[in-house]
């Protein structure tokens, strides 16, 4: 029987027994949040957000969690929240540290105009 994406993001989550998993399990509470058109699913063994395609993708490396924005490039980030990926051709990031904080509603907003562009809304 195949598992479905939220129970393999479930244990995802459950496998990073450090501050990564806490990080990871509330970032996907504040994007889950964002818009109702948002599924979870699980590509290239990361947890991925998608609403009229690719939205971003949450991971977990050594010293860090990453945010990835599939379409980044071309978003409004008026808060300066994306710090990776600057030069990529489409793609942006938001990389965070142990303590590292985010602004959760601009986060937010960022997913959003994310799940607004897929849709052809801007």
């Amino acid at each position: 029987m195949t598992q479905q994406p939220s129970e393999l993001i479930d244990q995802h989550i459950a496998s990073l027994n450090d501050w990564r998993g806490e990080r990871l399990a509330r970032l996907r509470t504040v994007i889950n949040a964002a818009d109702p058109r948002l599924k979870e699913d699980w590509k290239w063994d990361i947890p991925i957000w998608t609403a009229s395609g690719n939205v971003c993708a949450l991971g977990a490396f050594k010293d860090s969690v990453k945010i990835n924005f599939f379409k980044g490039a071309s978003l409004p980030d008026p808060h300066g929240l994306f710090n990776g990926g600057l030069n990529a051709k489409a793609s942006r990031s938001i990389d965070l540290a142990k303590g590292d904080q985010i602004d959760e509603a601009a986060l937010q907003n960022l997913v959003r105009e994310a799940v607004a562009q897929n849709a052809g809304g801007r």
